[in-house]
């Protein structure tokens, strides 16, 4: 009679992922450019670049140096 080997497999419970904190939605603002449908901006103060792309740019409300430009430049009007 032969013998066999028994293998007892013991399962190990799984580590449950932990949640991400999730982050605060970061807001935008859009402004429509009144002149050009497509063009970049350069930031005068860091020199960084904003693309306008259909008559509109995007910036985060966090970037204050992007809109403080936007802003104060008329050819651009926040839009709601």
């Amino acid at each position: 009679m032969a013998k066999t080997n028994d293998v007892l497999i013991i399962e190990q419970p799984q580590p449950q992922p932990q949640p991400q904190p999730q982050r605060a939605a970061d807001l935008t603002m859009k402004f429509r450019d009144r002149v050009y449908t497509s063009r970049t901006l350069v930031l005068p103060e860091s020199g960084r670049t904003l693309p306008v792309a259909r008559s509109c740019v995007e910036v985060s409300v966090s970037d204050e140096q992007a809109v403080r430009y936007l802003k104060a430049h008329q050819e651009f009007e926040p839009l709601e």
